[in-house]
């Protein structure tokens, strides 16, 4: 099948991969090179880089919606979109015959919208997946084709559940345009759903429970990462878990702080244990190794935010 493959960061690249595997006849679309590091090196899209290798032509618009001559010239069957990062106006949706499919990181209609991975884990949700969708003018509300569902563990942090979730849409797209092709089409409609706004760095509130502290630290690690005050100082925190905690203290005070027993912070409810960290300016590094000869000690207390 002729199509063209809309994507760009690390999460697309899978999907590409097996669609090229499946054979089919792939133009690529992604976002323009953008520079990187210290120096501003014009660097290509995770995506680009994967179609350079695989000896596919790309296209880079920088703003599609007023110039779509090049993807329209493609005369393409079919377009498969994978975290792209542009709208689609209707007169783009309206060039392919088969339509345009997109592979999107919820069970619809959860979480539509920016970081819907990220919220899932704060949301506290104990399952998430890939959601195969054909695409309409609205945002992430077209009528769903195929799902696939994986649990959310406490274990898993935004990067790793990225990793298991780009596996199963590339796993999923295949399947979905196979089927497409042979006519094997049963769509069902969306209910309303949650829209997710795009995450930021955020200030832990350990009036929080235990289990809502954790869940923000994995959702938004390693990027853009949460964090923790304590005066003048600032910690990102990549890594968090519950701990068992018998003391009542005030929340954000240290239960713990050696390398022996870790680092143990009281909550509202229950308490956590944080497992990796960075102070500012400094390296990633655990927790444990973290407190040799560091200045944390337990009665300290982590700031709250300011409201």
């Amino acid at each position: 099948m002729k199509l063209v493959f809309a994507g760009t960061p690390e999460f697309a690249v899978p999907s590409l991969r097996a669609l090229v595997a499946a054979g089919h006849e792939i133009t690529v679309l992604t976002q323009p090179d953008k520079p990187q590091g210290r120096k501003g090196v014009l660097t290509p899209s995770p995506v680009k880089a994967e179609a350079e290798r695989l000896g596919l032509s790309v296209l880079q618009p920088s703003r599609l919606k007023e110039d779509f001559s090049a993807l329209a010239s493609v005369k393409a069957e079919l377009m498969v979109t994978c975290a792209y990062g542009q709208i689609l106006t209707e007169e783009i949706l309206n060039l392919f015959p088969a339509g345009v499919w997109n592979v999107h990181a919820s069970l619809l209609p959860k979480y539509r919208g920016a970081a819907p991975i990220a919220q899932a884990i704060i949301s506290g949700e104990r399952e998430t997946g890939v959601t195969i969708m054909k695409t309409d003018v609205g945002l992430d509300t077209g009528d769903m084709f195929l799902s696939a569902k994986t649990e959310i563990s406490p274990a898993d942090t935004c990067d790793a559940l990225t990793g298991r979730l780009s596996l199963m849409g590339a796993k999923l797209i295949a399947e979905a345009v196979e089927r497409i092709s042979r006519g094997e089409v049963r769509l069902t409609k969306q209910g309303e759903g949650f829209v997710c706004k795009k995450v930021s760095h955020t200030q832990i509130d350990f009036s929080r429970s235990a289990k809502e502290v954790s869940a923000l630290v994995r959702g938004l690690s390693s990027a853009p990462l949460a964090y923790a005050k304590m005066g003048d100082s600032t910690f990102n925190i990549y890594f968090a878990q519950t701990a068992t905690c018998n003391e009542n203290a005030e929340a954000g005070v240290v239960l713990s702080a050696s390398p022996k027993t870790g680092l143990i912070v009281k909550c509202g409810e229950g308490a956590i244990e944080i497992t990796d960290l960075q102070a500012a300016g400094g390296k990633r590094m655990s927790a444990r190794d973290f407190l040799n000869g560091r200045k944390i000690q337990e009665g300290m207390r982590f700031d709250q935010p300011v409201l």
